[in-house]
């Protein structure tokens, strides 16, 4: 299945093979540390940064609540009467469901996901580019979509993509949606990127926004195990990419100058900063007010004295893969079985 689609969620997975997603999951930890796979946050896809891009149906069921804590953060970005630009996606999607709420927006989109959002919305209009229907992914692209964007100009463009690193910045799998990605760009003022913990750290085949473009990365917090997109946070934040960081009691948000590691940022659903290299705290303004509170940010990690047993090698994510290839050799012949029947999928 991971082969055919280039994603699959745990919830699909458990329904295939008629067993619990935790079950599952299990599974999927060992064939990861086999190299078979790779791990998302709810699903798992193939091995390696150049994958092949998922369809709507697997995207949909991914890192669900991550999505919407961005979405909702992103839309605080947004003023009354702005005209803005949305990208194809599922993350955007869930935006435009909240720039209905938004009187006066003008809405630029080559998403028809991202125009039905917004077709009912009151004092919102929605202008769609030209273009030829990718099926996959319910956008208009080709040269017909680039040409209908000619001499536009917006405040700020949001994105979604298949990637994010801070080497090359934003990506995706396909070239016609690389392609329009970048006419989006060119037509925004500003680029807020949408984008979920699991792509941090993800390069794919076509680079549709620079890091040097970006002006903001709305995101969530990676899991405490999660050091590939802390790390990847941290280097985007050096480049001048400004952090916003959806989820938990509130949104922090680190500067480009401050430390994603070590700072403190504001709290609130509304767009913030975070003072200095030193990561002071910072202030968040939100509908006319301004609230301070102290919450963690990607990098932060909650730190334990090793004990015994507990040096190098011991209990570290080497030895958790380690670990589920031991507790794949030792399984019995049924959980074999299923092991083997979901690598054949």
């Amino acid at each position: 299945m991971v082969r055919a689609n280039g994603a699959v969620s745990l919830r699909e997975l458990a329904r295939v093979v008629q067993t619990s997603e935790v079950t599952v999951r299990r599974d999927v930890r060992a064939l990861e540390a086999e190299g078979l796979l790779d791990r998302r946050h709810g699903g798992a896809v193939l091995p390696g940064g150049f994958t092949r891009e998922s369809g709507f149906p697997q995207k949909s069921h991914l890192a669900t609540a991550e999505k919407t804590a961005i979405a909702d953060l992103a839309a605080s970005l947004v003023e009354e009467g702005e005209a803005v630009v949305v990208g194809a996606g599922t993350t955007t999607q869930e935006l435009a469901r909240r720039l209905a709420r938004i009187p006066g927006l003008t809405v630029v989109t080559n998403s028809l996901l991202v125009a039905q959002a917004l077709a009912h919305a009151n004092r919102v209009e929605v202008v769609m580019t030209g273009g030829t229907l990718r099926g996959s992914n319910y956008a208009l692209v080709g040269s017909g979509a680039e040409q209908s964007l000619q001499g536009l100009r917006v405040t700020r463009a949001f994105l979604s993509g298949s990637g994010l690193t801070a080497e090359r910045g934003l990506s995706t799998s396909n070239m016609l949606s690389a392609s329009v990605d970048r006419a989006l760009v060119q037509a925004a003022a500003e680029v807020v990127v949408l984008a979920d913990h699991t792509k941090l750290g993800t390069d794919t085949m076509f680079q549709t926004v620079p890091t040097d473009l970006i002006s903001r990365l709305v995101t969530d917090e990676p899991p405490a195990h999660d050091d590939r997109a802390a790390t990847e946070l941290q280097a985007l934040a050096d480049q001048g990419v400004q952090i916003a960081v959806a989820g938990g009691a509130g949104a922090g948000v680190a500067g480009a100058a401050g430390s994603v590691g070590g700072a403190s940022g504001g709290a609130g659903a509304g767009s913030g900063s975070v003072g200095g290299a030193g990561g002071s705290g910072g202030e968040v303004h939100q509908a006319g007010r301004q609230s301070r509170r102290d919450v963690p940010l990607p990098g932060q990690r909650r730190t334990h004295a090793a004990g015994p047993g507990q040096g190098p090698g011991n209990g570290g994510p080497g030895s958790q893969l380690r670990s589920a290839g031991a507790t794949l050799a030792s399984q019995e012949p049924g959980e074999r079985a299923r092991v083997a029947d979901l690598r054949r999928r």
